[in-house]
């Protein structure tokens, strides 16, 4: 049945729509079952209902479009019928507003198929695509300029483009020239894409200054840390070495977190980086850090992610340091263990006890609060204080002495909890803090913190500054001891040493005393959320004079060795884990637009690498073509291994391209739907010998 409709459009606009010998037309009534044809400034349509109401829409949008002032051209206007006919959800409008977009202000880059439009939208809304299918169809291309347009737009910080240089079998050692000049033949798809859309002048100085990075595969992943690097677990320390998947370490959270990917990294070239609290590691230049300039903190912008290579020679600015690393948002959440003597007690007995075991533990003091303090914390012991001198208290055990067998002597409960930790013997130079109390519940390992720090520490002020703590020691394994209890609760310790020898002697009971040791002093500072101090005096006046504010700046970066690498990446939403000196760090990549192409050249261990680096923030593109695998026989193909595990997964979208989406040569569109027809032809015929 005909049905006839009539649309008016003015001359100029109808001479547009039609084109060049009325070829835009007459492409149209190919796509669609509809005759087109003109009377005056009328249009006559003629044809299916559906497809007159179709052509109806897109001539109403091409009049509001038109009147706007846009211009069209024959080829433009040809790509969008095409797309309308293959989508009817698709409008004109939506061609000419949403799926154009200019990167750079050189060129404009628009959808040419519905696939195509597809794709652009799938990369806009979600953070992991694929694209798959076969050459020509503008995979790689459009992934590029969405990355340049992101990076642009200052959504992202930095575009990461790489591929796998199966060819060279990663290793390039066979080609003549230095590393660019080895890779360059693999990447040059991404470098033309590159500069086709950007100037060549702004994206030399971009790869410059590694806002745009293009390496192959196998040289992106080297974000590693040497295998002696401690990594905290739950457990404590352990190597990375060590590391398997499925392992926990704690995150910068204080909390642990699965460890998803391991991935050896064989000799590298490491670098040690000590930071201004004098914690150090070692990584790869390769490694990632996130960091934050004074800028970044000025703007109030997020911390933006480094290799160690880019902040080498560049971590000062006149007096100041350049790279803030982050802290613990909370502290380590170690699991509660089974303690002998009360936490704060046993800081106050390490700071101002005498447990040399020759006589009863004994507490010296000009703190009356103290010594109440600890007959509360010891009262479970049933102890007895018994007052020596004004600052002297004998801490015995009540018992002692009254009846009972005078062949078995009664046991102080303190010492012999005191000699069960190993404490008992020790003096002020060979003190220390048991590992039960250092691997231990946050509260507990906040409470020795304040026993030491209410005996040997106290607040430091200064005009204009918040207020510091300061704490000293003669033993150097205390030292240490309180510089991991500080680290651990998220905040940061500095320390110097007072040689004993050359000092000018103390002063007491009338005579003087010199020093026998060495002293520690540390310069401390804890998060705000944290009380330092339970001694009344102490805590007023950190309280009053504002304390936290804890930072940790890197100081130095210098090249060490060659050593053996692994790099990790860890299930945290910020990628971070603890290493050496509770040093935050990463291997993930973070504000990025990353995009791997070729990727059904990858391996499965090299494709689960990839993926498991994404990193907050980042949006990450795969394309490739599964049917031109150029892997030694009998590897699989990563990216055909990805369809299988992630086709389902929330948040991961696959498009897929066919012959249609070929946008280059006509030949290329048939030459491609010719091996898919032969492929399939191929495989029927195998499956019918199988089956008979």
């Amino acid at each position: 049945m005909s049905n006839l409709k009539k649309i008016e459009l003015p001359p100029q606009g109808l001479k547009t729509l039609f084109g060049v010998q009325d070829q835009n037309i007459k492409y149209l009534e190919t796509l669609l079952d509809i005759s087109i044809g003109a009377r005056g400034n009328e249009i006559l349509l003629d044809g299916d209902a559906k497809d007159i109401l179709t052509v109806e829409q897109i001539l109403n949008d091409f009049s509001d479009l038109f009147d706007g002032g846009n211009q069209f051209s024959d080829k433009e206007l040809r790509d969008a019928f095409k797309q309308i006919a293959e989508d009817r959800t698709y409008s004109l409008k939506d061609y000419f507003t949403k799926s154009r977009f200019n990167p750079s202000g050189k060129k404009q880059v628009t959808a040419k198929t519905a696939n195509q439009r597809k794709y652009i939208d799938a990369i806009l809304s979600n953070d992991l695509v694929f694209g798959i299918g076969p050459a020509g169809t503008g995979k790689s291309f459009l992934a590029v300029a969405l990355a340049v347009n992101a990076l642009f737009q200052k959504q992202v910080s930095r575009i990461i483009l790489t591929r796998p240089a199966v060819e060279a079998g990663e290793k390039l050692g066979f080609l003549p020239g230095d590393l660019q000049d080895k890779v360059d033949p693999y990447l040059r798809p991404l470098y033309d894409a590159l500069f086709d859309l950007v100037d060549g002048e702004r994206v030399a100085k971009m790869l410059e200054k590694r806002i745009i990075e293009v390496a192959p595969l196998a040289f992106m992943r080297g974000r590693a840390q040497t295998l002696d690097s401690l990594l905290l677990t739950s457990d404590g320390w352990r190597k990375m070495g060590d590391i398997k998947i499925g392992d926990e370490v704690i995150g910068s959270d204080g909390k642990a977190t699965e460890v998803v990917g391991v991935f050896p990294q064989g000799k590298k070239k490491v670098y040690r980086l000590t930071m201004t609290d004098g914690s150090s590691t070692v990584a790869c230049a390769e490694h990632l850090w996130q960091v934050k300039t004074m800028e970044d903190k000025r703007r109030n912008k997020q911390p933006r992610v480094l290799e160690t290579r880019e902040m080498l020679g560049n971590f000062r600015r006149n007096h100041q340091y350049r790279y803030e690393l982050p802290l613990l948002s909370a502290p380590v959440e170690f699991a509660r263990k089974e303690i002998l003597i009360e936490p704060y007690a046993l800081g106050l007995l390490l700071g101002d006890g005498c447990i040399s075991d020759k006589t009863s533990p004994a507490f010296c003091t000009a703190d009356a609060e103290l010594v109440s303090s600890m007959e509360f914390s010891l009262a479970g012991m049933n102890l007895h204080f018994r007052r020596k001198t004004e600052i002297d208290y004998v801490i015995t055990n009540p018992l002692a002495g009254r009846g009972g067998n005078k062949f078995e002597p009664v046991r102080n409960p303190l010492t012999q909890s005191l000699r069960e930790l190993n404490l008992a013997g020790t003096k002020s130079a060979t003190k220390f803090v048991p590992e039960d109390y250092l691997y231990n519940s946050a509260e507990v390992r906040l409470a020795v913190l304040q026993g030491l720090l209410d005996t040997d520490g106290g607040p430091v002020t200064q005009k204009n500054r918040t207020c510091r703590i300061q704490y000293s020691t003669t033993s150097e394994r205390l030292k240490d001891d309180v510089i991991f209890l500080v680290r651990s609760l998220g905040g940061v310790a500095y320390c110097r040493k007072r040689k004993a020898e050359g000092r000018k002697p103390g002063f007491a009971s009338g005579r003087e005393v010199p020093y026998r040791s060495d002293s520690y002093i540390l310069e401390i500072r804890l998060p705000q959320y944290l009380e330092p101090f339970r001694l009344t005096r102490k805590a007023r006046i950190y309280n009053e004079n504002g304390g936290g504010c804890p930072t940790r700046f890197i100081k130095n970066i210098e090249y060490i060795s060659e050593a053996e690498t692994q790099c990790i990446s860890v299930a945290a939403l910020d990628s971070l884990y603890v290493t050496d000196d509770f040093i935050l760090t990463h291997n993930t990549l973070a504000d990025a637009f990353i995009i791997l192409d070729e990727a059904q050249n990858t391996t499965s261990e090299q494709m689960k690498m990839f993926l498991t680096r994404i990193g907050f923030g980042s949006k990450t593109v795969v394309t490739g073509d599964i049917t031109q695998i150029d892997l030694p026989r009998g590897q699989r193909s990563g990216l055909k291994e990805a369809q299988e595990i992630l086709g389902n997964l929330e948040g991961i979208e696959f498009v897929r391209f066919t012959d249609k989406d070929v946008v280059r040569h006509k030949l290329v569109q048939l030459i491609v739907k010719a091996y898919e027809n032969h492929t399939n032809e191929r495989d029927n015929q195998e499956e019918q010998k199988r089956n008979s």
